[in-house]
């Protein structure tokens, strides 16, 4: 019993920090021991732009890891995930829920609003970039790749390049860089992505006793609002390259707690923007998110997934968090 776990997880400095945490919380909540084994995936490996890497790209490696028994557990970045589950495996956690905003990073300190026509700003993500030109402040979007480092270097180094780039918060505050923000984009202006933020902690369904050690980390709150952005998702039946955007927030209500959910579904270039919220409770959340991507495609959201691909149910994977 008092042998170590083993924790897969990526290489990054992100990757190996979030799993730092969650091994840190397993050991004071269990007692039990937790090593980290770096395990390398294909996304790591390519330098091909996040959303034309294919589904799954920085998870199978880790899942394949858990099914072949060289790891115990792993912890993903959720939005990383296949809307479909792995045969044989388990989502045991969903640890409290990072601040899932995304963030802006600009030289001398600027606000969105401050960025002058023709600033070049940076990003991974189509999400990100039909939203910043949905804003229509003339901007010169330019899609980046490359871990958080590589990507503030754009910025704020030597041989910088950019006058801005849009990152997770979530992976900002997870290794301690939350000192370069220079404003946290209110969800009014850049929806996140399904999921951004929250970590999936994910081991073999046939483990019963890893299982119920895990639960031991789950937050219920995080976990309700993330089956809810994820089911919109899901009925959406978006391709790794559909700008969907998705958020629940949980609320007091006058009947007792309420998830409010907000999605997305924009056009690439910002001309169509197809937005629509719904609530409900906790215990429905996989319903609000499926009724609500009901009444966007009801407005037309499937022919602007059909502008960037349509790949099918459960194939979602929007890019690492970074």
């Amino acid at each position: 019993m008092n042998a170590p776990l083993r924790l897969g997880t990526r290489g990054s400095a992100l990757a190996m920090a979030q799993s730092g945490h969650v091994a840190e919380a397993l050991t004071a909540a269990a007692g039990r021991p937790v090593e980290l084994v770096e395990v390398i995936t294909a996304g790591d490996r390519s330098t091909a732009p996040v959303h034309r890497l294919g589904v799954g790209v920085f998870v199978s490696a880790l899942r394949d890891a858990l099914t072949a028994g060289t790891i115990d557990f792993a912890v993903h970045s959720y939005k990383d995930l296949p809307t479909a589950g792995a045969p044989g495996l388990h989502i045991a956690a969903v640890p409290p829920r990072q601040d899932p905003r995304d963030a802006l990073v600009a030289r001398d300190g600027r606000t969105l609003a401050e960025l002058p026509p023709g600033a070049r700003i940076g990003t991974g993500a189509l999400r990100r970039i039909a939203q910043l030109h949905a804003l229509g402040l003339q901007l010169e979007v330019t899609p980046i790749r490359g871990n958080i480092g590589t990507r503030l270097g754009r910025v704020l180094g030597p041989d910088a390049d950019l006058d801005a780039v849009v990152l997770a918060r979530a992976g900002l505050a997870r290794i301690g860089r939350t000192d370069v923000i220079t404003e946290t984009l209110d969800p009014m202006l850049m929806l996140p992505a399904p999921a951004q933020g929250a970590l999936a902690v994910e081991c073999r369904a046939d483990d019963h006793d890893l299982v119920a050690l895990l639960a031991a980390l789950d937050h219920a709150p995080s976990r309700a609002a993330v089956v809810a952005e994820r089911a919109l998702l899901a009925t959406l039946e978006a391709g790794c390259s559909a700008p969907v955007a998705a958020y629940g927030e949980l609320a007091e209500g006058e009947t007792g707690e309420e998830i409010y959910l907000r999605g997305a579904v924009i056009s690439p270039d910002g001309t169509r923007d197809l937005r629509l919220s719904r609530t409900g409770t906790p215990a429905d959340a996989a319903e609000i998110g499926k009724a609500l991507a009901a009444e966007l495609l009801e407005l037309g959201a499937d022919s602007i997934l059909g502008q960037e691909g349509h790949a099918g149910p459960g194939t979602q994977q929007l890019g690492s968090t970074e």
